[in-house]
Formats: structure tokens, sequence, C-alpha cells
């Protein structure tokens, strides 16, 4: 099994990338895992609704360019399914039990498209809360290390 992140958005704050960076090294021995940078799209100072529809279909458009053909769609959303860790865990275990490749999407600052919605295998909340977007990277890659640490009797994660 094989996971790509594919995140819209790039220039992450120092702390994102240290946090991630650190996670990434972690989780590697565990599941393969790359992150997929998605350009966001070019944005007005003050759009309408309309320009920011069209912002989040080209990113979307991005989004599937960019998953390969036999990657399963995970997409963040907010009206997504919550899991707790352990049932991520699960959801992951079986992934790699079928060998099926994930891309998991992280939207824009507008979310992401209808189209993606309409692709997703699966939609994933992480929180009732309202994250900011870079702060998603870290927590999505540190619950992702936790789950596999889970699935390989790591310490790590502690009930």
């Amino acid at each position: 099994m094989k996971l790509r992140i594919l995140s819209v958005g790039h220039k992450m704050p120092a702390w994102v990338q240290t946090g991630v960076d650190e996670y990434a090294k972690r989780i590697q021995p565990m599941m393969s895992t790359e992150i997929v940078e998605i350009p966001p799209a070019k944005r007005a100072k003050n759009p309408s609704f309309a320009e920011i529809e069209k912002y989040k279909t080209q990113e979307g458009q991005a989004i599937l360019s960019a998953r390969l053909p036999k990657e399963k769609l995970w997409v963040l959303e907010v009206k997504g399914k919550m899991l707790s860790t352990e049932r991520l865990a699960d959801r992951l275990q079986t992934a790699m039990t079928d060998g099926t490749d994930i891309a998991l999407v992280i939207g824009g600052a507008d979310g992401v498209s209808a189209d993606v919605l309409t692709q997703a295998d699966f939609k994933w909340s992480l929180s009732d809360l309202t994250l900011p977007h870079p702060l998603v990277r870290v927590v999505l890659i540190e619950q992702l290390y936790r789950a596999m640490s889970i699935i390989n009797n790591h310490p790590y994660h502690r009930a």
C-alpha cells in the first residue's frame, strides 16, 4: 500500500514543515507516504462566490489530474465521517491487506470542488473544529503515524 497526500497549497511556515517532516520520517518505515503539493488557484483580493467556485474547480481539476489511476480517493471534508484513531487504523489495515493505494486530499482554502467530492471513495472529517490549512497537514500526518503505530504495536499510541 502506498499513501499520497495531495495537498493544495505551498510555502508552508517552517513550524509546519518541521512537524510534517518529523512524522513523515517516522511513518516511512511502516507505510510508503508522499506529499504532493498542488498549487492553489490564483485568487482575487475580494472574490465573488462565482470566482470562489471557479478557484475550487481549477484546484479540483489539478487534484484529479494528480491522482494515479488505481488510487482510492479519500477526501478531507468538513461534512465527512469522523473516525477515532483506532477506526482509522482499521481502515488503513484493510487498505494494506487489500493492497489498495490511497490518494488523500487536503483541499484549498475554500474547500474542494463538487467533482472531487463526487469521485471520493471516502469523505473524512478530522474534527468539527475549523482548523487552519497548515495545521491540517501536521494533524493529518500525526494521526496517520499514530494509526500505523497501532497497527505495528508500537508504543507511541497509548489508549
